[in-house]
């Protein structure tokens, strides 16, 4: 296993999440793990949507825990969903805000668990299941927070930031530098391995699989041809990329069209040479997962 540190990375502070609640192992949790009780409302457009969706394909809970899918484009002010409008107003009195996803709700009260994915995912991984593994094995949880941290604040962030309309040169350059460098730890990573952690997949390769969906979906577009030739140059990286999307978990969820239109009706930068430099052929491999047979998830 490669030596790259990946734990000594900044915390990123996300926008704290109205509901989250948490999924317990026994009744006295109040929500505990049992089939058929919770519900997931996502659009694999986002990247929360996309983490959740393909994490629960692996998980093998479409039996037990049923998905509604969101319009790629929320259909409310606000980035709202109109369909989650009841939960939020049932779950929260006098709620005004908007009715964002993705959801966790309980179907015996009516009402939201959580709103928050990180959580959520972890919740899922407690349902029981015969004849899967974990996606948080025991003793990998800080490597893979460390993994979740870099997706979030050296990849994401720092993409958006080198892209930024608004930024002067200085501050792109040194988001750029910031995304290479972040892209090159993970390469050294899985050079000569197959997944990031324990050798096995794991939540951390959903996270840097999502994370990388979008650098080539959305980040690309606001980059110049240059910094896109450098980023594509992470060979383990994008070959990780490309085994995964190959897989019916990971690329029948992949809605290009979706996250093309929400980009397109958020984003008000400006599009740039990077936008006609593809790194990967998404839509070929999202194809070819789609005609994999898929095995019967358990519980279905």
């Amino acid at each position: 296993m490669p030596t790259t540190p990946l734990a000594a990375v900044p915390d990123v502070r996300r926008t704290a999440p109205l509901f989250r609640g948490r999924i317990g192992q026994d009744a006295r949790s109040g929500h505990y793990a049992v089939p058929h009780r919770y519900r997931l409302h996502l659009s694999t457009a986002s990247p929360d949507g996309l983490r959740l969706a393909v994490g629960h394909s692996l998980l093998g809970l479409g039996g037990s825990c049923p998905v509604t899918h969101l319009p790629a484009v929320p259909d409310c002010p606000a980035g709202g969903h109109a369909a989650l409008r009841p939960l939020y107003e049932a779950s929260a009195h006098h709620y005004t805000g908007p009715a964002l996803a993705p959801v966790l709700s309980d179907d015996w009260s009516g009402r939201i668990v959580s709103t928050h994915a990180p959580d959520i995912l972890r919740d899922l991984d407690r349902f029981p299941a015969a004849g899967r593994s974990s996606l948080y094995p025991r003793g990998t949880e800080s490597v893979i927070e460390a993994v979740e941290r870099m997706c979030a604040e050296g990849v994401e962030e720092a993409a958006q930031r080198a892209g930024s309309a608004g930024a002067g040169p200085a501050e792109r350059a040194a988001a750029l530098d910031v995304l290479l460098d972040t892209l090159g730890r993970l390469d050294r990573r899985l050079t000569g391995e197959e997944y990031l952690v324990d050798d096995r997949l794991t939540a951390a390769d959903i996270e840097l699989w999502v994370a990388l969906v979008q650098l080539d979906t959305v980040h690309r577009c606001h980059l110049d041809a240059s910094a896109v030739h450098r980023i594509a140059d992470h060979r383990a990286l994008w070959a990780h990329a490309r085994r995964l999307a190959a897989r019916p978990d990971f690329g029948r969820h992949l809605d290009l069209d979706g996250i093309s239109r929400r980009h397109h009706g958020r984003c008000h930068g400006l599009e740039a040479a990077g936008a006609a430099v593809q790194i990967l052929d998404w839509a070929g491999h999202a194809a070819a997962a789609r005609d994999v047979p898929r095995p019967p998830s358990d519980g279905s």
